[in-house]
């Protein structure tokens, strides 16, 4: 049987105080979980086949090390460290046996190079994403050409070979896409469109289904010159 963690390292692993983490092991005990221990002791989870289950798979948890290893190797600092984080708080909740299959997971990630470049405006973006606020961007196109933009970023997409992000174009009334890597400004202007983005962003992959051409500029289609200024 597994040997009891002390709040203490279950507190640091989640990155919550530990008179929190008192407080959540008795709100899951009053729902049911078989919470074993007690304080200045330890805890241990113990399995009850009459409940749902309590912990991952040995499936999901192959899952979580080859999902979170992938974002490591992405090339995104801010969802390297988190996939780092989201690993460490996952183990912290796991049995100790669950724990090990997690740190030596059979699904493995290897990339000698991060799959997509490094851009200057990925917390930019993301963030106007999360705030629902328009950004104001320069873009240089396939031809070299800088042209001006507005856009409701809604989502950023990840392709084999790019990272794009799916956006309203205010220019062209439309929807659009727009490599990151030839995103040379990218300013939030302080204009939100929330709660569009929810609606937006269904209807644009509704399109993307459909194989509407028109949505797909990360290629440098037609439709990315006609929407020059």
């Amino acid at each position: 049987m597994p040997a009891p963690i002390t709040a203490a390292r279950l507190a640091e692993e989640t990155g919550v105080s530990v008179r929190s983490l008192y407080r959540d092991i008795d709100s899951l005990r009053a729902a049911g979980a078989r919470i074993e221990g007690e304080r200045g002791y330890g805890y241990r989870l113990t399995e009850d086949y009459s409940l749902p289950p309590q912990t991952f798979g040995r499936e999901e948890i192959e899952a979580i090390a080859l999902g979170m290893a992938e974002v490591r190797h992405m090339g995104d600092p801010v969802l390297a460290k988190a996939a780092i984080s989201v690993i460490a708080k996952v183990a912290a909740s796991l049995p100790d046996d669950r724990e090990q299959q997690l740190f030596h997971a059979i699904s493995q990630v290897f990339r000698p190079e991060q799959r997509y470049a490094a851009t200057d405006h990925a917390e930019t973006i993301r963030q106007a994403c999360w705030k629902e606020e328009a950004l104001d961007i320069e873009y240089i196109d396939r031809d070299q050409i800088l042209s001006k933009r507005t856009i409701l970023p809604l989502a950023i997409m990840y392709t084999d070979r790019v990272q794009t992000v799916l956006s309203w174009c205010c220019l062209r009334e439309a929807f659009r896409m727009f490599r990151t890597d030839r995103i040379v400004q990218a300013r939030s202007n302080g204009t939100s469109f929330r709660p569009r983005r929810a609606v937006l962003l269904r209807h644009y992959l509704a399109d993307l289904a459909r194989g509407d051409e028109r949505s797909d500029i990360a290629t440098d289609a037609p439709a990315e010159r006609e929407s020059r200024p």
